[in-house]
This record gives structure tokens, sequence and C-alpha cells, in this order.
């Protein structure tokens, strides 16, 4: 593989947050976004509309219920956590158009896209104030 085809691999099978922001206000229904992380990281806090499905839970059961002409959209923490790039691995072995948003959350959140929780106020200000631990998992 050279320079050029291991680059054009990389767009065509991740994406940043500016580039999905943009894709979602101009193609929206093409796109559904899917946290893979935890129940309990996801209602602390996820990107708006995202489906939550753990990577350790994906089966073909569970994803059969999903539209195959989407383009899923996986993220999770982001630097130092690939449960993103186990549940495209998953959704991609079953066939579906799959691509992993660089960074996750964090550099969905330091781009100051819109995130949303679960939880009140009180419990996301407590939960924070502890530091959650590692949300990929369990």
């Amino acid at each position: 593989m050279n320079q050029t085809d291991f680059f054009g691999a990389k767009l065509r099978y991740e994406i940043d947050a500016c580039d999905l922001n943009r894709a979602i206000k101009e193609y929206g229904n093409m796109y559904e976004i899917i946290d893979t992380r935890s129940k309990k990281a996801f209602d602390l806090e996820h990107i708006k509309g995202a489906l939550n499905i753990p990577y350790g839970l994906m089966n073909e059961e569970i994803l059969k219920q999903l539209d195959k002409s989407k383009i899923y959209i996986t993220y999770c923490d982001g630097f130092g956590c690939n449960a993103s790039t186990k549940g495209a691995l998953k959704l991609s072995e079953l066939d579906f158009k799959v691509k992993e948003l660089i960074g996750g959350i964090e550099s969905w959140k330091y781009e100051g896209h819109e995130i949303s929780s679960n939880l009140s106020v009180e419990e996301y200000n407590e939960m924070m104030a502890c530091g959650p631990a590692c949300s990929c998992h369990g």
C-alpha cells in the first residue's frame, strides 16, 4: 500500500468532529451515531441523538434492527480508548457502512458541539466531581 492509498483509506473510514457536524447538518438522515461506551458513560454525556450500543453487547441479533442503508459513526471517550474501533469492527463484519469518530466525545466537546445527558444537573455534577472511571467497559 502506498501513501496515497493509506491516507485515502483513513478518510474513507474515519471522520473528525468538524466534518461529522457538517455532515449531520447537510445529510442528517444518512448518518446514525453510535456511542460504544457503557450505559453509565452514555447517561453522563453523549452526542445528541446518539444510540448507545456498548461494543461488548454488539452481536448480530442486536444489530439486525439497524438500517444497512445508513452510515454508522462509532465513538468512545477518545484518545487512549478503542471501544469505537471494536464497535466499528463488529459493524463492518456484519456489512454495515461505518466510520470512526477521531478523538471520540472528547474531540466533539473540544470543538464545542452539542452534547446531552440523561442525568439531572445534580447527578451530573456529583458524578463529574468524583471523576468518572474508564467508561468504555462495564
